[in-house]
């Protein structure tokens, strides 16, 4: 299956049926009266997150929905029926945007939840509606409201408790193949990740789920390589782990990169908290190692952990430093008020694992 993160999509609600003119017309029965019944109400558009997706490729095939419109009014005062609605399913972290692509309408982070996009028209009154004691026959009725239409587009955010990200080949696919059951494209040349991968990762008991972002190059705030059009769901996750490639010709300007693009994205993404992590240190001499080691911790700040993903040394401590920040940095800030009222409490704080410090700190 493919991924796609962003769909533009056309949605009408349904109209409601017209109120009936009509009049009751039985033997011996000299006076029936108005007996015309209402229309029904139009379908509504309603978007609702279902377990088990995680992207919008449904909906670059389909683009238009539109709902049922409400049945008319009939004679012997019969109402018409209520339009199906139609239910667009979504996976978790979805946003619904307007046609401008900025104003915000709805942001899912809950598997079942349910929000009506769009409502149906209500159905016309008909000729029965308007009898009284002073109008015994009216003679008219209400028409159907017509339903809502627009364009919007939806765009999918993946929520994850952490996140890799790095320089294209500094290991991310091979880190997430070496500790989680996901199998994504790994090779010898940069770019081999052209979208988002998500697994779930074990250790000590304990599961989180991981994500590998696409790496990142110099510019790519401004659109090179595969710009910045992932750094989206590096905003959902809980924490960022950082992976620099060791063979390279610098560290310390490797990390400053992505830094300076992550930065360049969004001023919220330098509030996460950050492992910064040394990988493929299993491909340089000691001495190299030495070196790299000591230009990374100059620019980043802190103690890098040393890991290979492919001889998984080091790895079980890059996980455990995950799992004692996860418990500190909620998805968003729903998710924290979600925490907060299912324990009454706010979490206790853990001491600070070895390697990780909040961004620019």
């Amino acid at each position: 299956m493919k991924f796609l993160d962003e769909a533009k999509v056309y949605i009408r609600s349904g109209d409601g049926g017209n109120g009936c003119v009509a009049f009751r017309r039985e033997k011996f029965i000299e006076f029936g009266g108005p007996s015309g019944g209402n229309g029904g109400r139009g379908g509504d558009v309603i978007v609702e997150v279902a377990d088990g997706l995680n992207t919008l490729i449904d909906y670059r095939y389909q683009q238009h929905f539109k709902a049922q419109k409400g049945g008319h009014g009939m004679g012997s005062d019969r109402h018409g029926a209520g339009g199906k609605d139609i239910v667009l399913k979504v996976p978790l972290g979805t946003q619904i945007f307007d046609e401008d692509r900025e104003t915000l309408i709805h942001d899912f982070t809950a598997v079942g939840e349910k929000f009506v996009l769009s409502k149906g028209g209500n159905g016309g009154f008909g000729n029965a509606h308007f009898k009284s004691s002073t109008n015994r026959a009216p003679r008219h009725a209400n028409p159907g409201q017509p339903g809502e239409e627009r364009w919007i587009w939806l765009r999918l955010k993946l929520i994850a408790d952490a996140g890799l990200v790095g320089l294209p080949n500094a290991g991310k696919s091979t880190f997430l193949s070496a500790v989680s059951a996901a199998r994504p494209k790994i090779a010898d040349y940069p770019f081999t990740t052209l979208h988002p991968q998500l697994g779930v990762v074990a250790i000590d008991g304990r599961e989180f789920v991981l994500a590998d972002i696409p790496g990142l190059i110099e510019g790519a705030h401004e659109g090179a390589g595969l710009g910045d059009r992932f750094l989206g769901h590096v905003e959902r996750c809980r924490v960022l782990l950082h992976l620099v490639d060791a063979t390279c010709e610098h560290a310390g300007k490797a990390y400053k990169t992505v830094r300076h693009e992550l930065e360049a994205y969004a001023e919220n993404l330098a509030d996460k908290i950050e492992i910064v992590a040394l990988n493929k240190i299993d491909a340089i001499t000691p001495e190299q190692l030495k070196e790299q080691k000591a230009r990374l911790k100059r620019a980043a700040k802190k103690t890098p952990l040393l890991l290979s993903g492919v001889t998984r040394e080091g790895v079980p401590e890059a996980l455990r430093a995950l799992v004692a920040a996860i418990g500190d940095a909620p998805v968003s800030a729903n998710a924290r008020k979600a925490m907060a009222s299912a324990a009454d409490t706010e979490p206790q704080q853990e001491p600070e694992p070895a390697g990780w410090s909040p961004l620019g700190r």
